[in-house]
């Protein structure tokens, strides 16, 4: 049974509210002002909030506001109740995060109507949530373990080798397993972060608020960070000479930690996935509103349908190609670029090569 609560200072609307949404099944609590509909809500985390606009003290919008900005009570669908539902005031509503609006006087029809397509629609995203979060259990289920097994049990085979005979291997072979050893640790260490960042991009991809200040962060110098880590990516597959550079600068809306880690995959996977000889060509230029990064490889490609397919941990024609990693990279860098109101497209064409273009907000832009 849906639980709703209704949040009004008149005694005799609450009542024919309460009257007429019990004879359709549901619980319905009531609260005689925005004060005491906070609490409850706090308490009893109902299914849906219906909640007048004027009341004394705490009115509608102070009460929107303030579950809004707690966790455990942002997420529950609020419908505004006003005989005042001029533009300014709905906007303003729609700001502070209402899902809806019910202009009084309204009838029976219209409220139920209301909370039937707000309770439908709320379902649908916890549904929405729910199979994304079997997908991905699943996919970390069949994907992680092996992935974190691989470098670690180098790190281990090398490191008992070297506990146990260090003293009769030839200098050059002791070197050797500890290249292997660092080598594997920096891979470990690369998919635990992405596992990391990933779980942080999905909770904030839920959270509205904390995703509207991520867009309120700027980089100022968005050359300078493409440049640094493209160049720090081609030296460390030994592929400079592959590499061409086309930058201009001008402010972005993205902090420097996130424009940071998207360049690093992007650049990561241009290299991986096209061999040593071939050309990179990595371009920034500002365009009307966005600031637009360009990569290009002449790898292997992929087909349509994998570039429709793009998702956590999905390795794209793993046995042929035996490619390390969770398949993170590329999902992490659309999802960051997104969460910033950006966007990332896929030109490909097998056998032919890889165009990935991200398109983010200029700063001021939002």
């Amino acid at each position: 049974m849906k639980k709703i609560l209704v949040i009004d200072d008149e005694e005799w609307l609450r009542e024919m509210i309460m009257l007429a949404l019990r004879q359709k099944g549901y619980d319905v609590v009531e609260a005689e002002n925005g004060a005491v509909g906070i609490e409850k809500a706090r308490k009893i985390l109902p299914d849906l909030v219906l909640c007048d606009v004027n009341m004394q003290k705490v009115d509608g919008y102070l009460t929107l506001s303030s579950l809004r900005s707690e966790p455990a009570t942002a997420a529950i669908p609020f419908i505004l109740m006003t005989g005042l539902a001029d533009n300014a005031g709905m906007r303003h509503g729609m700001e502070l995060g209402a899902d809806d609006y019910l202009p009084k006087p309204f009838t029976i029809e219209a409220l139920y109507a209301a909370v039937e397509t707000r309770l439908k629609k709320a379902q649908t995203l916890r549904d929405e949530a729910e199979k994304k979060l079997a997908d991905l259990r699943d996919n970390i289920s069949m994907m992680l373990p092996h992935e974190l097994r691989t470098p670690l049990n180098g790190i281990l085979a090398y490191g008992e080798i070297l506990s146990t005979d260090a003293g009769s291997l030839p200098p050059a072979e002791v070197a050797e397993m500890g290249q292997v050893i660092y080598e594997s640790g920096k891979r470990l260490e690369r998919l635990i972060e992405n596992f990391l960042i990933y779980s942080q991009i999905e909770l904030l991809g839920t959270d509205p608020q904390r995703a509207s200040a991520l867009r309120k962060k700027q980089t100022q110098l968005p050359r300078k960070i493409v440049e640094a880590r493209a160049i720090y990516q081609a030296q460390a597959v030994g592929r400079m000479a592959d590499m061409t550079l086309d930058l201009i600068d001008k402010p972005a809306a993205i902090s420097e930690e996130y424009l940071t880690k998207i360049v690093d995959e992007l650049v990561h996977n241009a290299f991986k996935f096209s061999k040593s000889g071939t050309g990179i060509q990595i371009s920034l230029f500002p365009s009307d509103k966005v600031l637009t990064l360009s990569i290009s490889d002449h790898g292997r490609g992929l087909g349509t349908e994998h570039v429709t397919k793009v998702g956590a941990y999905m390795q794209f024609e793993r046995k042929q190609q035996e490619q390390q990693g969770l398949g993170l990279g590329l999902v992490i860098a659309k999802r960051l670029t997104e969460l910033h109101g950006g966007s990332l497209g896929i030109q490909t064409e097998p056998g032919a090569g890889t165009t990935v273009i991200v398109n983010l907000p200029l700063k001021g832009a939002n």
